[in-house]
């Protein structure tokens, strides 16, 4: 199983699906996923073992030029990211919930392998920048001690491009009805 997920953000739609294709080219990697996001961006985040992550990751800012928004590697992400990622999480027992918003895509995934490593928490959706202006946003249930936790070190880890943190103990139905 994979170990290391990296990530890099383009602002050119036609470099980034180059660059993927790059990266997937030169390093023992799989695409997590890769595609365009809002406002006009690309993404694309890779996984694998550490160093041909780290090399996938360095092709893809090497290949963007002056098109790199940002870039991340994180070395022993938590499992529970690459569904969240993929939008395929479905949470059985939901106590509470924390959200965190986030300006840069990166950053979120960032925040949100900090936030499942905090605690006994369970993702429901990490959305990045589809729809949102760019912007990203995790959801995760979890008691309300594990959620507050998850939400203070997941706002350490947004490193100052945080937009909010929300935490809803014993959120309605209606509510859960429209995230799941």
């Amino acid at each position: 199983m994979p170990n290391a997920i990296g990530m890099v953000e383009f602002t050119s739609i036609s470099k980034g699906i180059y660059a993927a294709d790059q990266m997937v080219k030169t390093s023992d990697v799989e695409i997590v996923t890769a595609g365009s996001t809002c406002p006009g961006k690309y993404i694309a985040i890779v996984h694998g073992d550490v160093a041909s992550v780290y090399d996938a990751v360095a092709t893809g800012e090497r290949e963007a030029e002056e098109f790199l928004v940002d870039s991340m590697v994180i070395p022993n992400v938590s499992p529970q990211i690459f569904p969240a990622i993929t939008g395929s999480t479905m949470p059985e027992n939901i106590q509470a919930i924390g959200i965190i918003e986030s300006f840069s895509q990166a950053t979120m995934v960032i925040a949100a392998d900090a936030v499942l490593k905090a605690a006994d928490l369970a993702p429901i959706e990490l959305r990045l920048g589809n729809g949102l202006g760019g912007k990203s946003y995790f959801v995760f249930t979890g008691d309300i001690a594990a959620v507050q936790a998850g939400t203070e070190a997941g706002t350490s880890a947004a490193n100052g491009l945080l937009v909010n943190v929300e935490t809803i103990p014993s959120p309605s139905k209606a509510l859960l009805a429209s995230l799941l």
